[in-house]
């Protein structure tokens, strides 16, 4: 028996473990680099065009590779795994992913301080915000390549063969059924094909959906900007948890406005793409700042006639990159609550000092629409009544930060979509939105060929389930 696991992030590289632990023969395709290949010579985070060969999109560990490196232990962060097991059989999957990246160097002490985090959710209740208290392990961005390096090599010691910078252009679908991919013209056969492109190639995957007749359908998207505040702030929620999860709806709109990736002592960094810039924060172990920073995020979802959140997206993020000149928009919170640009004059006489000095001095409401902004500063004034003092003047605001998300593929409970042997996984398949679940996702459909191959392999045992059934 043979799979092919197509990208190299947290969903592919825990099938394929899985699978290698179980004597299957397995091969990855990753487009990008190997792990200690990805680094930007330039220093950029996220895709750069001006420096194409930087490979944080792709490669092996996946986009998150240069992320805050944060493990969200709960079942429903970064996904919902309920969907497609109980609530015991996702916490013991969680816990067996934990153990992995513990055992290859991810040491950090999880957080979460239970009557601390009870007192914030009373607090949070009584002003109309929602805290949800979860258990998280912190990595660092600058150890989690070693952490994956180590984690390819246990892989590669069970006979996982990594094919890098080698593209997957299509499936091989024979009467409903996949029987192997094509890199190029060349056809590579297997009994099992398992795609988990990431974000990266989720606009690919979507395409081999419509060429295939797989059903998928667009998801919401989250738009905002990146905040940042003096540390001392937020050290109270950041104590209870590493990355506090808030959720808000705003008074005007009755929108869901959260909080998302905190970075204690943490930078705010660009990422650079074909055609935009995004902001994003990174909080390193070897490294700290004086500020905390955080995303700040309003779900938007579409319908008829205008669907495609991406397409809405990225119109929104080439707007905000015009409006600041190719670079991110920074902006003091009482700028924008006065109606005013912010100047490098007025920034500095702030006592937030902004870790990204590579941003142009503006107005985010050029940039982004105005329910966004009315939304933002409603959810921060709100917040402001849990954490005292995120509302006010000197606080840094970043523009664009949006979280693109996959079409959602329709799959099964294990990831089996509607063409027999062929499963999506990850956050490219849109069915997880962080490591931890990503990962699951990627071993609920290794479980599951395992299952099949043990079958296969032993048809008596087969027969007497079939038996046992009737």
């Amino acid at each position: 028996m043979k799979a092919i696991v197509v990208g190299a992030g947290p969903a592919g590289l825990f099938c394929a473990y899985e699978l290698a632990k179980a004597g299957i023969s397995v091969e990855i395709f990753e487009r990008g680099e190997e792990v200690d290949k990805r680094a930007c010579p330039m220093k950029h985070t996220g895709y750069c065009v001006k420096c194409p060969e930087c490979n944080f999109v792709h490669g092996v560990g996946g986009n998150g590779l240069y992320s805050d490196g944060k493990l969200n232990l709960d079942p429903e962060i970064g996904g919902n795994l309920l969907e497609f097991l109980s609530e015991h059989e996702a916490k013991k999957l969680i816990e067996q992913i934990d153990e992995t990246f513990t055992k290859h160097g991810a040491h950090s002490k999880k957080t979460e301080k239970e009557d601390y985090a009870e007192m914030m959710v009373a607090r949070a209740k009584a002003n109309g915000v929602r805290f949800i208290p979860i258990q998280q392990r912190h990595m660092g961005s600058d150890r989690l390549p070693g952490i994956i390096s180590s984690f390819v090599g246990e892989m590669k010691s069970l006979g996982v063969v990594f094919n890098t910078k080698t593209n997957v252009t299509d499936i091989s679908v024979e009467v409903g059924k996949v029987n192997g991919v094509f890199v190029g013209e060349k056809k590579i056969e297997a009994n099992y094909v398992v795609i988990g492109p990431g974000r990266g190639g989720a606009k690919w995957l979507s395409e081999l959906c419509a060429k295939h007749g797989i059903k998928s359908r667009h998801q919401a998207i989250d738009i905002g900007v990146r905040v940042e505040v003096p540390a001392e702030i937020m050290n109270e929620a950041t104590a209870i948890c590493w990355d506090p999860k808030f959720h808000i709806n705003t008074k005007t709109h009755d929108d869901l406005v959260r909080t998302f990736c905190t970075n204690p002592r943490g930078y705010v960094v660009t990422e650079h793409y074909p055609d935009y810039v995004c902001v994003n924060g990174h909080s390193l172990k070897g490294k700290r700042s004086e500020n905390t920073n955080f995303a700040f995020l309003v779900r938007v979802e579409l319908t008829h006639p205008v669907e495609n959140t991406t397409e809405y997206g990225e119109a929104i993020a080439r707007m905000a990159t015009t409006i600041g000149g190719g670079k991110p928009t920074l902006q003091r919170l009482g700028d924008l609550k006065a109606g005013r640009r912010s100047t490098w004059e007025r920034i500095e006489k702030s006592y937030v000092k902004p870790t990204l000095t590579e941003a142009t001095p503006g107005d985010i409401a050029m940039g982004l629409p105005g329910r966004i902004v009315t939304d933002v500063l409603e959810g921060l004034e709100a917040m402001n009544r849990v954490i005292p003092g995120v509302y006010e003047d000197s606080t840094l605001l970043y523009s664009p930060e949006i979280k693109f998300h996959a079409h959602r593929v329709e799959v099964k409970k294990d990831m089996e979509t509607s063409v027999a042997h062929l499963f999506t996984v990850g956050d490219g398949a849109g069915v997880s939105r962080g490591i931890v679940i990503a990962a699951a996702t990627g071993m609920l459909a290794a479980h599951e060929i395992i299952r099949r191959t043990h079958n296969h392999n032993h048809p008596e045992q087969k027969n007497k389930t079939n038996e046992g059934g009737r």
